[in-house]
């Protein structure tokens, strides 16, 4: 699936305006939607597609020629249709000559905006001039389907996910003629070589059980394997499809949730003082000492902050279940700050578009950027240095056969 990533931040746009790039997502990706505007602009020059009989139609197709257009992403061939009176004409390829840059950043705002039909349709018509009927310009967003749905269902089997942290966002889709608000639901795994994966992403009605264990249940059938712990927030129909999918498996509520949940029972002039000492906790060398620090923290804040005290004492075990792993591993896998980082750059897209058109919508610009942030960490350095861990688990399988 490399071949078709887009990557869209300042480095590439350097390349493709000022440089010499060879990106081959990019061209794939600008051929594949050039070609498609010149199969619109033949039916709509005939208003006929192919094979259709209609009064209307004003002529016939005589099949295709070649056209190569050498561009700063690369060589591209273009099928240029035929016209048996051989009137087809366009004006794409002087307008792509005089306006490169402008060209290649309209595509890039269609995949972008893609979603927006409206939008999609004042790209098309500045690229081409002409006007595109809602149909033609829908066909030209949904190039980008197949691919994020290849990406989005590609099988998981073949290495162990010991670390899986799930974390949902909402938006606004229009459905039935009504806006309604639907949740994303993402999945990130640290694999057993250390890296990170984006491994899924799916669209609920709620938050509800149901919803989280039909996507952990895709996640599974993909070849999902080898997870020890989970981690994400409290959300109850969440933890619940945890339990029920992932039995036997450790669940970590995520401290960053937790804290703000701490600091929500507690009386504001006491909040920075009760965030250090639960700090602390979290902070601690292993459960037993956490444990005493907790003791401590409840001993000093029970008169004052009750309410506070008792939801640290009830989610104790569960926020601090990391304790039982090496230290190395703690900090990446104690929160899900690693998801919500990427929920809020997908964020800063959805604003652009404000109100979905449809489910499909979601995925298609979602997933398109997912898979991007998922190229980029497989070049990163590695996420977790997991031998330390791999190590201790062997030790812990030890004791327990003697």
């Amino acid at each position: 699936m490399a071949q078709y990533q887009i990557t869209l931040d300042d480095q590439l746009l350097h390349q493709l305006f000022i440089g010499d790039s060879r990106d081959a997502g990019v061209a794939a990706l600008l051929e594949t939607v050039l070609n498609q505007v010149l199969k619109a602009q033949a039916s709509e020059q005939l208003n006929a597609e192919h094979y259709q009989r209609t009064e209307e139609r004003r002529g016939y197709r005589n099949g295709t020629y070649p056209h190569t257009l050498t561009t700063r992403v690369g060589k591209l061939t273009l099928s240029v249709p035929r016209f048996r009176d051989g009137t087809f004409s366009t004006e794409l390829f002087a307008r792509y000559q005089r306006s490169e840059q402008a060209l290649v950043l309209a595509l890039m705002e269609m995949v972008l905006n893609g979603v927006s039909t409206r939008k999609v349709t004042q790209v098309t018509e500045e690229l081409c001039g002409a006007e595109f009927s809602k149909s033609t310009v829908s066909e030209l967003c949904k190039q980008l389907d197949p691919i994020v749905q290849e990406w989005a269902q590609r099988p998981l089997k073949g290495r162990a996910y010991p670390f899986l942290l799930v974390d949902a966002m909402y938006v606004k889709v229009r459905e039935d003629g009504r806006v309604r608000s639907r949740g994303v639901m993402i999945a990130t795994g640290i694999n057993e070589s250390g890296y990170r994966e984006i491994l899924g992403l799916q669209i609920g009605d709620t938050e509800s059980e149901a919803s989280w264990g039909a996507f952990f249940e895709d996640l599974k059938q993909r070849g999902l394997q080898g997870v020890d712990l989970v981690t994400s927030d409290h959300h109850t129909g969440l933890v619940k499809a945890v339990r029920t999918h992932f039995q036997g498996v450790t669940w970590q509520r995520c401290q960053t949730h937790f804290m703000r949940n701490i600091l929500d029972a507690s009386p504001k002039s006491l909040r920075p003082e009760i965030k250090a000492h639960v700090r602390t906790i979290f902070e601690a060398a292993n459960e037993k000492v956490g444990r005493e620090l907790l003791k401590k923290t409840i001993t000093a804040f029970a008169q004052t902050a009750p309410k506070a005290m008792e939801v640290l004492e009830n989610g104790f075990d569960d926020a601090t279940a990391v304790l039982a792993l090496p230290a190395n591993v703690r900090v990446r896998t104690r929160t899900t700050n690693a998801v919500e980082r990427l929920n809020e750059e997908l964020r800063r897209r959805e604003r652009v578009i404000r109100i979905f058109p449809n489910r499909d919508s979601v995925l298609r610009l979602f997933g398109a950027l997912l898979m991007e942030q998922d190229d980029k960490w497989t070049t990163e350095r590695t996420y977790i240095d997991l031998r330390a861990y791999f190590a201790w688990r062997k030790d812990q399988t030890q004791k327990k056969n003697e």
